[in-house]
Parts: C-alpha cells; structure tokens; sequence
C-alpha cells in the first residue's frame, strides 16, 4: 500500500487534499473562482482590485471601465497614477480579488473583512502595523502577532488589570486578551488548556510566552505564601541564558522548544508549574556561523570573570575561548551580559538553586569553554596526541576533578570490544576533535536537562493540582540554503500542529453551524497526513534513518539512496534535487524544502565515546557524576515516569530494566525516535486541552522597528496557517451579523413600514428585497450568515443611500445660509442709514447749543465786572469796623482777666482751711471706731477662750486615745500663732506706710499750692514787662522797616514772579517724573503681586498634592495593612479547622480582642487598687457566719480607717479656720464662686455618717454569728476565745460610741464655719481647691495601703474557725500599728504643707516691701520734675499697675473658672459614687435597724429627674449588647425605621456610662469589642453595599460622637450648654478615636471596593456599547471576535442602569445618615471609577474610537452631570474627574487634519497624556464612507507640539486608584438625653441614666 495515497477520514466527511502540483499560494487564492463567479457585477468603474507585483507581492488597482463577462483585458490604473492592461488567464479566467472598502481596512479581526484572501489580509495588517502601530490582529482564533522591534508600553500592570475579566471580543487583540480567555475557560469550562506560540526565529515567540505567563502569575497570584507566580517567572531568565543565543535573524533566539505547564488549584491559583523542553541545539555549543553566538551563559560567565568568586574559573575574555569566538560578534548591542548574570544569579537564588550548585554549574560550563581550547598534534595520518601539560586541559581536568593523564588518553583513543576481545585503537586528529566536541555537547546537555529538573522541582506544586494552562514556545517553520537534521525534525513537528491546528479550526465552524442551525455545507481543506505519513510511517524517512544507524558501515550516501528507491516516484510529496544525489525534498503544507543528507545520521546516534564517560564519572567534583546518575535512571519514553510524564530531552536513553551487560548499548535509542515519541505525547497533551494560538510574525530580516517586508509577512503566513483559517471561514459564510447589528447598521435602508417589532423578520424582509439570491445568506438562530463580499455589497447601498442624504442636507443647509446672509446684509444696510441720519441731526443740535452759550457767557462776565467793584468797597469797609472793635474787646478782656486771677486765688485759701478742720475730725472719728471695735473683739475673744476650755475639758475625758490629736492641735496653735504674729507685722507695716503716704501727700501739696503761687506772681511781673518792650520794639520798626519794605516790594515782587515761573516749570518737570515713577512702581508691584500670588498659588497646590500623596500613603499602608490582618485571620482559621480536638479543660480567649487590648491601652486616673473597694462593698456579704475571725479583722479595719478621716476633717477645720483669717487679710476684689468645697465636706459628712452604720450593722451580725456557730466547744459561754472576743467587742463598740460624738461635734464645728464664711460670699482661691484634689488623693493612698494589708494579712477559709490562736490577735495589733503609721506619715505631709504656706507668706511679704521701696523711688522721682511733668507721670504709673492689676485678675480668673468646672465634675462623680455606697448599705439593714435609726433629711440621695443622656449595661452583658447590636443587627430596618447613627449613639452612652464609673476597663473592653464586631460584621457580609454603608455611616457618627464630647475646646464650639455638660470626664480618648479614624478609612476602602464590583460590568456596556441617542452610531462587521465561548450570560446595562444605581447608592448612603462631605468624597471616587474604566477600555478599543461615539460619551457625560445637578453634588469635584473623559470625547469628535486643528487639540487636552492622545488618533476608526481617516503626519505633527509636555508615560489610567478620605468634624444637634432605644434592637438589659 503507498503510505503517500490521500486519506479520507470518516469523522469529516468534506475534508479533502489538493493536487501534489497545486502550490501553497495557489491553494489560498483558490476561492477567488467562486468569489468571482457571484461578485462579477461587483467589478465596475472605480472598483478596486489586488493584482499581483514581484516586489510588493500585492499592489493595489483601480477599473477604469466595467467589466464584462467574456473581457480577457481589464484596464486599471495604479495608485501612483500609471495605467496598464491587466490580462486574465484564459484557462481559469479568474478575476483579480476586489479590495475591501477603506472603512473595514485596518479591522481587529480578519474573519471581519468582507473580502477574504491573501491581499486583503496582508493589507489590513500593514496598516495596522505601520499606520496605527498595532502589533496584535485577530485571524478568527488566531491571535497574530508582529514583531515590533521596539519595546512598547502595553505590557505593564495596568493594561493586565484592563484585559482582566474581559471578554475577547471586547477589547482590542493581545496576548493578554488570549490569556484571559485561556485562564476564563479554564475556570468555566473545568478543562485544560493550551496557548501555542509558533513562529520563525526572531519572530518574538518567547516573548509573547513570557508575557502569557506574567499575566496568569499577575491574575490568578499564588495559594501559598511561596510565591510560586515569581518562581514561574524567574525560570526564564535561567532558561534564557542556558538555552538561547544569537542568531543572523535574532538576538536572543530560543534554540530549544519548551512547553510549560502552569498549575492551578480549585481556586484557580497557581500552585506550581512543569516545564518540558524539545530538541536542544547541542551543536551550537561547538560551533557558530558568523554573526551569531553561542548560548548566553557562556559570554555572561565571561564578562563576570573579574569577580572574587569566579577566580578559580580562569576565565578571560570571550574571543579567547575557540567555542566563544567563531561567530565574530561576542557583544549583542544594548546587551550588558556582567548585569544579565546577576539577573542569572538571582533567579537561580529564587529557585532555590543554592550558592555551591550555582558555582558548580558555572565550574562545569567554564570546564566546557577550556575543553574547547584544547588542541591535537598529529603523530601520523591514524593517531594523534595532545601536548605535554597542555594548559587547557590541565585545567579543564582541575575544574572536573578527573586525572589529567587518563583524560588526556582516552581523548586520543578509543576501545574497541569485539566478540572474543577488547583492544584500545589511537584516532586521528579530525575524529579527537570531533570527540572532544561530542564530549562538550553530551556534558552541556545534560547539565542543561539537570537545570531543567531542579527547575521543575523547585516549581513542584506542594498541593494536589486541580487544572493547569500549558505555554506551548516552540520553533516555527524553517527553510534555509543548507537545511540539515534539526530543520527537518523542527518541520516534522510543525506538520503535526498544523494538522491539529486545522482539525480544530474546522471543528470550530462545524460547531458553529451546529449551534446556528445552519445547513451543513462540505468545507475542504489542505490536509498535511500524507506528509506525515511520509515521515513518521513505517518504511518512512525517520524509520529508515533508524534502520541505517543499526548497520555497521551505514553511510548517509546508501540512507538517501533508500529514500529514493522507497519513495521517489510513489509519493507525490517527496522529490530529488536534479543535481544532488545527496538530498531529497518534501513538500511541506508552509513549501518545499529540500534536506542535505550530510550529518543525518551522525546527528540521529548522537555518539559519545563511553571512555571519556567513565572519566567523567569517576570524577571527584560530586555534581559532574550526578549528572550522568540522572542519565543512567532516566526510563524510556514510551514508559511513563513516576509523574506521569516523560523527560523529553534529545539524549540518549536506557531502558528502565537494564542488564549489567547491557551498559554498552545505553546508546541505541537515537535522536530521531526520541523526538518522535516525546512529539506524540505533546500532542496527546494538545489533544486533550483547548488549544489557543498564536502566530508570530517577523516583519523584516534587519530587526528595523516599524518596517513591513511583504515578502517575508506573506511567507510566515503562509506557513503558520492564518491564510488556511482564511480560507476556510471564506469557503462558507464568513460574515456574520446578529439581528440587533444587522438592524442597527442598515436601519437606513428600511422605510418605516419595513420596521417590525420583531427584529429577526425585519431582517429577513429587508434582505430579501436588498439580496434576490438567497444563496448569498442564511438565517441562524441568533446570527445572519453572509457569503463573501456580501457584505461589501449592502455598505455599498448603505454609502450610496446616505451619500444621496448627505447632498440632500448640503443643499438644504446652504439655502439657509444664504438666505441667513442676505438677512444680514439687509440688515446691515438700514443699520447704516439710521446712523448716518442721526448723526446729522447731532450737528444741527450742537449748532443752537453753542448760540446759547454764547449769550450766556457775555451775561456772566458783565456780571462778574460790577460785583468786583462792589465787594473791593465792602471790604474795606469791614476792615476799618474790625480793627476798632478790636482795640475795644482787648482792653476789657485785660480787666475781665485781673478779677478772674483774685477770684482763683480767694478759691484756694479758703479749701486749704476746709480740708485741714475735715482731717483733725476725720482722725478723731477713727480714733473713736478703733476703740469700739477693740473692746467687741475682746469680748468675742474671750467667748472663743471658752468654748475652746469646754472642747480642752472634752479631750482630756478621753486623753487615752487623743494624745496624738491633741500633739497636733498643739502644733498648729503653735502655727497659728505664728500666723497671727506675722498678720499683725504685716498690718503695723501697713500702717506705718499709710501714714508715711499721708504725710508724704500733705507735703507735696502745700509745696505745690506755694509754687503756683509763685510761678502766678513772676508770670504776672514777667507779662507786663515784656508788653512793654513790645511796644517799643514795634514803634522804632514799624518806622524803620517802613520804608525798607517799600523799597524792596517792587524787587522783591519782580524775583517773586521769576521765582514763580521757575518753580512752575521744575514743578511740571517734576510732575511728569512722579507719574513716570509711579507708573514704575505700580507696574513692578502689580508684577510683584501677580508673581508672588502665583507663586503662592503653585506652592498652595503643591503642598495639598503634597498632603493628599501623604494621606494616600498612609491610607495605602492603612489597607495593606488591613489585607495583611484579613490574610492573617484567614491562615487562623485554617489553622483552627486544623486543630480537630482541642485539649481538655483548656480554654482559649478571642485572640483579636487580647491583641487589640495590647494595641489600644490607655492609662486611666483610678487604679485598680483604688477601684477595689468600691467592688468589694458592691457584693453581698457571704457566708458571714463562717468567716467570723475576718469579719472581726475587717471591723478593726474600719475603727482605724476611721480614725483617719476624723483626723482628716480635723486637718480640714484648720485649714478653713486659716483661709479665714488670710481672707481678712486680702482685699475683697475677687469674683465670688459657689462653695464647692462646704459641698464636699457635707459629703464627706454623709459618708462617715454611712460607715458608722455599716460599722453597727456588721458589730449586730458578729454577735449573732458568734452565738449560732456550729462550734458550741469553741463559742461557749466559758470558753476562753468566747470571752476574749466579747472582751474585744465591748472595747470596739465604746470607741464606735466615741467616734460617734466626735462626728457629731465636727459636725456642728463645720455648720458653724460654713454659717461664719456664707455671708461674706468668698471663697478660696484655686490652690486651696488644688490641695483638697490632694487630700482625696491621700485618701486613696491610705486605701490602697489598707487593701495591701489587709490582702497579706488573709487566711484561708479553713482557718478562719480557729479562734483560740494568739495569731489572730496579733495580726490585728499589727493592723493598728499601720495604720498609726499611715497616720504619722499624713501628719508629716500636712506639716509639709504648712511650712509651704509660711514659705509663701514670706514671699508675699517680700514683695510687699519691694513694692513700697519701688513707691518711694518713684515718689522721690516725681518730686524732683516740674508739676505738669509730675502729674503725667503719676498717671501714667497708675494707668500701667491698674493695668498690670487687671491682667493678673483676669489670668487668676480663668484659672479659677477652669478648676471650678473641673471640680465640679469631680464632686458629682464622688457624689455619685456616695450614693451608691449608701444604697448599697441601705440594703443590707434590716426594716426594723431602719426605723430604729434616726432618720437625717441630708443623707437621702435624690433621684434625678431629667436623663444624663447615658445607658448602663452590666459587664456580662458586653458580648450580647456587642453581638445584638452590631453583628445581628440588619441594616435595612435601622435604616428606615429609625434614627440615623443609632447604633452610634447607643454605644458612645453606654462609653459614656464606663467614663462616668470611672471604670478603665470597661471602658477598654467596650471600645475593643466594638472595633472586632465591626469588623467581624464586615468580613462577613463586606460585599452587602448596605452594610458597608451603614457602618460606615456608624463608625463616623461614633468617631464625631468622641470628639464632640471630648471636652476639648476645638470640638465644642456648636455645643449647646447641656451637650457640653455630657462630656467625658474621667478618660482622653484620643487614641481609640485614631483607632476609630483608622477603622472607617478601612472601611471606606471597602466600601469603594464593593462600589466598583457593583459598577464595574455596567460601566463599558453602559457608557461605551450601549447606544443611549438610537441611530447614530453604526456597528461595523465584527468578525468571529465575538465568539460565543467569550460571551458572558449577563444581561445588557444601559446608562439608565448605571444612573439607577448611582440613585440607590445615594438613597441608602442619605438612609443611613452618612456626612454630607463623606457622600461627596464617594460620589467623586463612584465618577473617576466610571471615568477611568470607561477611557481605558476606549483606549483598548479599536472599534469604539469614532465620531459617533464620541457623541455618543459626551450625551452620557451630560446625563451624569445632571444627574449631580439633581444631587446638588457638583461642588464634589465629581465633573473634574470626568474631564479625561469629555475630553477624548471631545478629540474624537473635532477635526483632524490641518496644523491650526492640531495646536487646538494639543491646548484643549490638558487632561490627557501624550501616549493616550496619540493612542487615540491612532485608534481612530471611521463608521462610515464620508469620515476620513486620521493621517500618519497629522499624528506625527501632535507628538512634536506635545515633545515638551512633562507627563506620565502611562497609558492606561489608574482605575484601582483611591482618592485620600477625609473625615470632617461634623457635630450633633441631637440631645442624648431624648434618645429612645426601640424594643426592637433587643436591649432590654441596658438602662437610661
């Protein structure tokens, strides 16, 4: 059977091959028959054709008449203006192709074009690669990819994030594009998947994998904290530099193929990933042709010979080593190979490469280069030698730790085994160089299959692999002058993905005519199995290879004649060259090759000589024999490995069961089958996975960016099969239209009774008037099917039928303008004449005016001349009458003056008289009070003496106990005393300077009153003696000068009038100079003023650029820092889920919360020590009657504690009795206050009163328990420790009776002094206030020492019964004793105190004195100036110590305002505390003790009658207050059934409450559960926009709540009076309100997250797709871009989707009573989401850059602008994040094509960069015929104006971008106290207060 016989295969019933003759161009050219015979009415006039051109492959004609059937000429002119005669070929008569219309040129998909062959495609992609600069177009499902030769910005984060979640179709072609839908089947589908990437070398396919391979580690990240996406991405720099290289066409060439498996878990993460490598390039290590180089590592090694570690090497230069330097160019142009070994080194780190392997490596391949360097010397023509201590070798054998001597043997010889002997044979010198390069190859390949291994397991995945994505990077078609072993297995194997690829391709469009409901119409194909066959078949090229490897003496020569005698002549695919007997061809489906046998079969055995092996192994360098153990285990390829997969590697193989005599024959598996089994298992792979492929083309051969050779673009498409995808869809129906684009587009050519509601009918009605063959379309289920060219043909009636509208507009358009025009000449003309006649009747006006004025003027000035005349005579008369009266008026004011003077001095003597009678009366009337109130003071003295001996009389009954009392009452009567001594200092020296004042005034005003009598007496002598002079000084110069003035008047008026004139001339010239001066200085202050505003406006911006980068650092850092903690509950509670059986009995406590109690402490003002009592008293007494022993000892207790507050109220009586006295003292110009302290003596008062009686009640319950124990041997009456505790409660009782009268009579003491000091309305100043906060805290140390003692001095239960053991006694003795120490030491620091007090009076009296010498320094001052000086300096004196008086006054004031107010919160909060004391006591009396007690009004508490605005809880009920209120709480019902912030406010009074008990902890726990629960809530449902909002909208309300009730001055300021009297007393907050800020910035980002998922599938369809003004915007053909595979099921959002959400966005945010700044803040963050989503899918969207769609995004940008109008939101800064978006609006709209468009379009798009502008004008795409295209030199002109332009290099916006958030103070008018808390909330264990 001829293995060459076409095939039919069953399974694909049209499936047929062409003839063997048929060429590869021929069979993609071969619908144009067809095409021709439908479409001949398509070549008219002016049609445009493809004809074929020997250099530009395809050059572009126009018909210059129709054509007719039967024409064998057509006559075209060619685009550069020449005409010629186009002949048809006779025998086929086929027409050249037509040529698309320019508005589908330059389309994202070629199965869009309506003209399907080989020009048309070759076109398009031209232009979109040069014009447009597009490397990616889509060929059906075939991504095609043009090497650009430069490094383009498309490949970065932002644009992964853009094509992330998109489908196919929607975006513009890229890798990322057929990455994503690789990486969505997978997930949707559950099915493998494959990415093939083929192309030529240099075509740029290993860079399209690694950019593959980015985007899925960058998507998907990695499920283990391993970071296996970096590890995937690190493997190709190793793989880089170990398996590429420089070639003629490339510069980092893969001369190796690759398919990497990208392993991904359930979750669709990568776990791991596995490479498998194909057919190494081994002969690239020994040789390179010129221009190229060898692989990478080896120059990299070189260029870092210098470095520490690489000195053992022994490395030098690149040309120095024979393997390095035989292509003659060792650099690669802007290549540092010392920085890519760093990157090399890295990597490997990464990969876990370690440091000694890593230098292993480097030791092995430097081993390589210097075995390249070792040379031969021939003995004879049969042996050769290697010279005496070669230096290459020698250190060749260092490095690889083998002998020198062995090595150098076996490399000169070989052995030879027979079947009866083994004998060594020497070799020649050509065959030990050629085995010293077969040893360098065998050592590098297997060095790079063990990188290859070590990377695969450092890949490994650790977790069972769920599904994976395979990245297929493998070699293209190759044909070369010389085509040798490695071209015909890399052919062979793009045979076989050709098949596969058109096996898939054609399954492709059956589906699709399945699922469309199509008739299924027979497509044939190129089918490349006979070429298969002719190759892998049994008796085919590489069996026959095989087979003459196994022959002894087989040769190359006999192998190829075999192939000729096998196939020459029988399969029509094989041929022999005419003039070789040394070659053979095959026709390849890309093209003939044509095969040199020469090395064919050296290259298949691939032989090493197994000597230099064992050298190898027996090496004492462990990794050069690891190496071959990995070979010596490796299976056989058609056994599968332990994982699953074969090591598909090109070396020799051993079976898995070898022999110990087969080690010879490891060897036999050659290269050739090898590579066939690892290609089929490739396959099986491929097979089982959807496929997805990309084509790599290299546009030129000189690496020029930019520049398109034809020739070489259409032999690569040619060969990767885009031309056979053409061909295939144009076999059938390749336009396809869904009805609503088919309707949307041809809507023009229906009439409005075309129109059904059924869009599907209307389509069909209206093709079948437009299309009488309905051959040339069918009907699918959702699609209409168009033949080629069809297409065509409807845009030509669509262009001619709005051709004929656009004429009918232009007319109507330009009669309008004319006639507009005509109606404004006309109109201009009457405007004309009515100025013309006005002005004319101005200048008859302005005539009879001027006559007027005339006759006035004359009337004026005959008037002027008479009353001159008559006021000259006036004048003088008046003058005359002036100087007489004059005379008269002075001389009786001369006599009026003397009588005034005589009155004055009569004045003053009778007042001197006066004043002395009123001081000799005013002195004896004082004399008089100071003896009456001598003799009452005397009398109120001796009452005092008495009522003191009656007290004195009192202690000395109880002189026992009151020794120490009545030493300290010694001590400050002694003090007194000696206050009273320095008082009556104090008032003597009073007296004595008011007396030395008196007599010091009286002085100095009888010296004053004498000195103006005198200075009246010598004024009055010195007056008339100088009049007199007067006179006759005046009389002899009134003579004299008389005639000198006339004399000089004449000159004096000439010089006066030149004088005049010059000054009149300086004074003009000096005008015109102070104009021009001030013009200067105006203009330079206006310069000034307008730079410094600038300037002040430019630093203004950048500091709140500087503010917001800040705030967005942190808010970054912030929501890091919260993924950080998310990430970290997530890993605990996957631990936990681990943890299956915890340990018994141990319980664990919420972790977050112990945390946040470590992260968010605060100290508070109250200990613990301090807060213990207050909890003790709180709980009931138990089980009493057995803890007697302890309640006797906690009797004791009490007696001493008090002791200590009596003698405390005794220290607090003489210090009132001491503030007394000093308030006499001071003068009474202090503000009076409310006595603060009178309050808190009375509740002191109240307390010890509460103590005794708790004392008596506990005494009642001790004596009961005493007489009912169980213990009747230990409590009977004659039982010893019965009598000694009776003895010891009768002594207790008699001093609780004592303490009683002793409160009484302080008692009565504090009445009488609260009755002495009320009618005065005084008060202590601020430090006395201070030193009663000092008392209190005194107190508190006395308690806290009693709880130390009393928790020392504890027995266990167990021992409390044992009464009769003297310990229990001595621990009470011991308890006395403290506390009389704790007394001594009180007493120490009252005496403390008091010698401060003196310290300060001493001062006082200091300064006292200092002032009165300052009064007399300044007194004798006064003296000595003149009176008037005097008085000014007496006032002033007294205006600067007045002054100086009331500052001092004022500061005092505040002080004492600030500590009254502190104060009194202080005193409520003990009151507080009081009342709950005496409650709590008041419960433990029984109803009788209580009538028994003698009822005191004053110790009643009295109820509040108005809330404080708080809510008391119990500690318990934290966690249900927490979880009812925050973690089951729906916001949905809070939201409208109540007020806003309720949860808020609930817990800032319940915070409130703690902060009121003074209790730290309580408040530390609520806040802390608070903070978790929010945060537990929002973990749970974070993805619910309500409950994010609303707890959003909670925590601000909480955080405005902390600060408006801080009691900090900034935050009170709109507080009413009440709120201010809710503030926080005890605790400062402001660290858990930082906590609290931080939260709700978490929050917020969230909330924005959960926004943007939201609105994120609405806003392309909504603001880009979706046609809101209905027939503006055309669809164009689409192509199969739109595969159903890539078609999400969601429904289509329009604008009023997106406006509908924006509306329930704000409601819910407005529901829940969020800020009105913080709503603004979202609404600007909702805009720039819709903004920046919306212009980068524009960006990546060919289809959407057009003028219709730009109206149509400026009518959508409209509506959301009225719609923030609506919101009164556009003072948001909303619309400013849009402006990107009007403008490219804006730009896709305005013209294109003169230099004036490009300046106004360089000034109108400030917002956007220059790479989105000319990304833009690139994209841009027309609709329709009448737009033109955006030419090259029109965007070349826009990138020159906009060079300078400093912007971002960024495409894409910054769609994740956050704005910073603010949170402003926004108070609450509500009042706490009115707020109700709903019985719907569950809260009925918490209270109001």
């Amino acid at each position: 059977m001829d293995m060459c016989s076409v095939e039919t295969e069953p399974v694909l019933p049209g499936k047929e091959t062409p003839a063997a003759s048929e060429s590869a161009e021929n069979s993609c050219c071969r619908s144009y028959g067809m095409e021709i015979e439908v479409l001949d009415y398509m070549y008219v006039k002016y049609a445009r054709v493809w004809i074929p051109d020997p250099e530009e492959v395809w050059k572009s004609a126009e018909l210059l008449k129709d054509y007719k059937p039967g024409d064998k000429v057509l006559q075209l002119r060619l685009e550069e203006g020449k005409d010629l005669e186009y002949s048809l070929d006779p025998k086929t008569k086929e027409l050249p192709p037509l040529r698309n219309p320019d508005i589908l040129v330059g389309e994202n998909d070629l199965t869009a074009l309506s003209y399907l062959h080989e020009p048309a495609v070759l076109h398009n992609l031209k232009v979109r690669f040069i014009d447009s600069k597009l490397i990616y177009t889509y060929c059906g499902i075939v991504l095609v990819a043009i090497n650009p030769y430069e490094q383009l910005p498309i490949y970065g984060e932002d644009i992964i994030n853009a094509y992330s979640g998109q489908n196919m179709g929607d975006m513009d072609p890229h890798i990322f594009a057929v990455a994503e839908e690789a990486y969505k089947q997978m997930a949707r589908d559950e099915r493998n998947q494959s990415i093939i990437v083929s192309g030529e070398s240099g075509a740029g396919k290993t860079v399209s994998a690694k950019y593959a391979m980015r985007y899925f580690a960058t998507v998907s990240g990695s499920a283990s904290e391993a970071n296996v996406e970096e590890k995937v991405l690190a493997s190709n720099p190793i793989m880089e530099s170990i398996g590429n290289a420089k070639t003629t066409r490339n510069d980092n060439s893969s001369r190796f193929g690759k398919y990497i498996e990208i392993g991904f878990d359930k979750r669709y993460r990568i776990i791991g990933a596995n490479m498998r490598t194909y057919l190494l390039e081994k002969s690239r290590v020994v040789f390179q042709a010129e221009e190229e180089r060898n692989y990478h590592i080896f120059y990299q090694l070189c260029a870092s010979a210098a470095l520490p570690e690489f000195k053992t090497l022994r490395l030098g230069n690149a040309n120095y080593f024979h393997y390095t330097k035989q292509g003659g160019s060792p650099v690669i142009d802007g290549v540092d190979d010392a920085k890519e070994m760093v990157n090399t080194r890295q990597a490997c780190t990464l990969l876990g490469i370690s440091d000694s392997y890593q230098m292993g490596i480097f030791r092995i391949l430097a081993g390589i280069l210097h075995l390249g360097n070792v040379e031969f010397a021939s003995r004879d023509s049969d042996s050769c030698t290697v010279p005496p201590k070669h230096e290459p070798l020698t250190i060749f054998c260092d490095l690889m730790g083998v002998e020198y001597e062995e090595m150098a043997h076996w490399l000169c010889h070989r052995k030879l085994a027979t079947a009866t002997e083994t004998y060594i044979k020497p070799i020649s010198k050509l065959h030990a160089i050629n085995a010293r390069d077969a040893l360098a190859k065998h050592i590098y390949a297997n060095l790079f299959n063990w990188i290859v291994d070590h990377v695969n397991k450092a890949l490994h995945a650790t977790v069972k692999q769920h599904s994976f994505i395979g990245v297929l990077d493998i070699y293209g078609f190759e044909t070369f002058e010389i085509n040798s072993f490695e071209q015909f297995c890399i052919n062979y194997a793009n045979e076989k993905l050709q098949q596969q690829f058109n096996m898939h391709v054609f399954k492709l469009e059956q589906e699709e005519y399945m699922k469309e409901q199509i008739p299924w119409t027979l497509i044939d194909f190129y089918d490349n199995q006979p070429c298969i066959n002719l190759i892998e078949a049994k008796m085919g090229v590489l069996d026959l290879l095989d087979e003459e490897c196994k022959m002894p003496k087989g040769s190359d020569d006999s192998w190829a004649q075999k192939l000729y005698n096998t196939h020459l002549n029988k399969c029509a695919l094989f041929e022999k060259p005419r003039m070789s007997n040394k070659a053979f061809i095959i026709k390849h489906f890309a093209d003939k090759v044509e095969y040199q046998c020469e090395g064919f079969l050296e290259k298949n055995k691939d032989t090493v000589y197994e000597e230099q092996i064992r050298v190898l192994k027996s090496s004492k360098f462990k990794l050069l024999p690891e190496l071959f153990q990995d070979e010596e285990k490796v299976l056989s390829p058609t056994s599968a490995a332990p994982s699953g997969r074969v090591p598909l590697t090109r070396m020799p193989v051993k079976p898995a069961k070898a022999r110990p005599g087969q080690a010879s024959k490891e060897h036999k598996k050659t290269v050739g089958h090898q590579f066939r089994n690892s290609l089929h298992l490739l396959m099986e792979t491929l097979n089982a996975t959807t496929p997805h492929y990309v084509r790599c083309i290299k546009p030129n051969d000189f690496k020029f960016p930019f520049t398109f050779d034809e020739k070489r673009a259409v032999q690569q498409l040619r060969a990767c099969g885009v031309l056979e995808t053409i061909r295939i869809s144009a076999a059938g129906f390749p336009s396809r239209w869904t009805y609503q684009e088919f309707f949307s587009r041809y809507r023009v050519l229906m009439k409005q009774r075309d129109v059904l509601g059924d869009r599907k009918q209307t389509c069909k009605n209206v093709l079948e008037k437009l299309i009488q063959d309905k051959d040339k379309y069918q009907f699918g289920k959702t699609k209409i099917f168009f033949r080629a060219g069809q297409v065509a043909y409807l845009e030509k009636i669509r262009a001619d039928k709005l051709r004929a509208a656009c004429i009918r507009i232009q007319k109507t358009i330009r009669g309008w303008l004319m006639r507009k025009k005509y109606m404004r000449m006309r109109k201009a003309a009457i405007t004309i004449q009515r100025h013309v006649r006005g002005y004319q009747a101005r200048c008859y006006a302005k005539f009879l005016r001027r006559t007027r004025a005339a006759i006035t003027i004359q009337k004026f000035q005959r008037m002027y001349v008479v009353r001159k005349r008559y006021q000259s005579m006036r004048d003088a008369t008046i003058a005359l009458q002036a100087l007489l009266r004059g005379y008269m008026v002075r001389n009786k004011y001369q006599m009026m003056l003397r009588e005034h003077k005589s009155v004055v001095i009569q004045k003053h003597v009778r007042g001197w008289l006066a004043r002395r009678r009123y001081g000799r009366t005013l002195r004896a009337i004082i004399y008089l009070q100071c003896c009456y109130r001598r003799m009452m003071a005397k009398r109120e003295l001796k009452k005092l003496k008495i009522e003191a001996r009656s007290v004195e009389r009192y202690k000395k009954l109880h002189i026992g106990l009151e020794n120490k009392i009545m030493q300290l009452q010694r001590k400050i009567d002694e003090q007194n005393k000696e206050y009273k001594s320095l008082l009556e200092k104090m008032t003597t020296l009073e007296a004595t300077y008011t007396t030395e004042t008196e007599k010091l005034r009286s002085d100095v005003e009888r010296l004053r009153l004498s000195e103006e009598e005198a200075r009246s007496a010598s004024s009055r002598v010195l007056s008339l003696q100088e009049e007199i002079a007067k006179l006759r000084t005046e009389l002899h110069h009134t003579q004299a000068e008389k005639k000198s003035i006339e004399e000089r008047a004449d000159k004096y008026k000439h010089e006066t009038e030149q004088l005049v004139s010059e000054l009149k001339e300086q004074n003009s010239l000096l005008k015109t100079e102070k104009e021009e001066l001030n013009r200067r200085i105006h203009d330079q202050a206006r310069e000034i003023t307008e730079s410094m505003e600038k300037k002040l406006v430019e630093e203004t911006k950048q500091l709140e650029l500087d503010l917001n980068d800040e705030r967005l650092r942190y808010q970054n850092l912030l929501n890091e820092f919260s993924r950080l903690e998310e990430r970290y509950d997530d890993l605990k509670d996957e631990m936990n889920l681990m943890v299956s059986i915890p340990k018994p009995g141990h319980k664990r406590t919420d972790s977050t919360h112990s945390s946040n109690e470590s992260e968010y402490t605060f100290s508070s003002e109250i200990t613990e020590a301090e807060d213990l009592p207050l909890r003790m008293e709180q709980e009931p007494s138990e089980k009493k009657a057995a803890l007697d022993m302890s309640l006797f000892l906690k009797l004791q207790k009490r007696v001493s504690e008090l002791e200590q507050e009596k003698q405390s109220l005794q220290d607090e009586l003489d210090r009132k009795e001491e503030q007394a006295l000093r308030a006499k003292a001071k003068e009474e110009e202090r503000p009076p206050i409310r006595g603060a302290e009178l309050e808190y003596e009375s509740l002191k008062r109240q307390e010890l009163e509460s103590e005794n009686k708790k004392l008596k009640n506990e005494l009642n319950e001790l004596q009961k328990a005493l007489t009912e124990t169980r213990a009747p041997e230990v409590t009977a009456p004659g039982a010893p420790a019965y009598r000694v505790l009776l003895d010891q409660l009768t002594s207790v009782s008699e001093e609780l009776e004592v303490r009683k009268e002793e409160v009484l009579i302080l008692r009565s003491q504090l009445v009488s002094q609260k009755e002495a000091i009320q009618p005065k309305h005084t008060m202590t100043d601020a430090t006395i206030l201070l030193e009663d906060v000092q008392k209190m805290k005194d107190k508190g140390e006395i308690a806290q020492a009693y709880i130390g003692l009393k928790e020392t001095n504890r027995q266990s239960p167990q021992d409390c019964h044992m009464l009769n053991e003297d310990g229990e006694l001595w621990l009470a003795y011991e308890g006395l004793k403290q506390a009389n120490r704790l007394l001594e030491s009180q007493l120490q620091s009252q005496r403390k105190s008091h010698e401060n007090e003196l310290e300060s009076l001493r001062g006082e009296i200091q300064s006292l004195k200092e002032e009165n010498n300052r009064q007399q320094q300044l007194l004798a001052q006064n003296l000595q100036l003149p009176p008037e000086a005097r008085i000014e300096a007496s006032l002033q004196h007294e205006i600067t110590r007045l002054t100086n008086e009331n500052l001092d006054l004022m500061e005092q004031l505040e002080k004492q305002d600030k500590t009254v107010r502190k104060l009194k919160k202080q005193l409520k909060v003990f009151a507080k505390k009081i009342g709950e004391l005496e409650v709590g006591q008041m419960e433990n009396i029984s109803p009788g003790q209580i009538i028994d007690e003698p009822i005191r009004p004053v110790n009643i508490p009295r109820k509040e009658k108005d809330f404080q605005g708080m809510l008391e809880y119990k500690k318990e009920d934290e966690q249900k207050l927490v979880k009812n209120l925050i973690l089951e709480l729906k916001p949905r019902g809070v939201a409208v059934n109540l007020i806003p912030g309720l949860p808020a406010y609930i817990l800032f009074m319940c915070v409130r409450h703690a902060d009121y008990l003074n209790d730290d902890q309580k408040v530390r726990s609520l806040l802390t559960s608070t903070i978790n629960g929010i945060k537990k809530v929002l973990k749970k449902r974070g993805d619910d926009f309500e409950t994010v909002s609303f707890w959003l909208s909670n925590t601000c309300r909480f955080l405005h709540c902390l600060k408006q009730y801080s009691g900090e001055e900034g935050f009170m300021k709109h507080n009413t009076p009440r709120q201010n009297e809710h503030c926080l007393t005890n605790f400062d907050l402001a660290e858990y309100r930082q906590v609290l800020s931080d939260l709700a910035i978490q929050i917020y980002q969230q909330l924005v997250r959960v926004l943007e998922n939201i609105l994120q599938p609405m806003i392309v369809s909504g603001m880009l797709e979706h046609e809101t003004i209905q027939g503006v915007s055309g669809v164009k053909p689409t192509g199969l871009r739109k595969r159903t595979s890539s078609i999400a099921d969601e429904g289509t959002y329009t604008l009023d989707s997106i406006i509908r959400q924006l509306n329930s966005f704000h409601s819910v945010m407005c529901q829940h009573g969020m800020d009105p700044e913080l709503i603004k803040q979202v609404v600007k963050q909702m805009f720039y989401i819709i903004g920046a989503v919306t212009l980068n899918n524009l960006l990546l969207r060919k289809d959407m850059c057009s003028w219709s769609k730009g109206m149509q995004i400026r009518y959508n940008v409209s509506q959301l602008e009225e719609w923030l109008r609506d919101k009164n939101l556009m003072n948001s800064g909303a619309k400013e994040t849009l402006e990107p978006l009007i403008q490219a609006a804006q730009l896709l709209q305005v013209k294109k094509k003169t230099d004036e468009d490009a300046e106004a379009i360089c000034s109108m798009c400030n917002a956007l960069t220059t790479a989105q502008i000319v990304k833009v004008l690139n994209l841009y795409t027309p609709v329709n015929e009448f737009e033109e295209r955006v030419l090259v030199s029109f965007i070349r002109t826009i990138q020159v104006r906009l060079r300078d332009r400093k912007d971002s290099p960024q495409l894409l916006m910054d769609a994740k971008h956050i704005f910073p958030v603010t949170f402003p103070f926004n108070p609450s008018s509500l009042a706490l106290e009115t707020i109700q808390i709903p019985a719907s909330l569950g809260l009925g264990f918490i209270s109001r207060v």
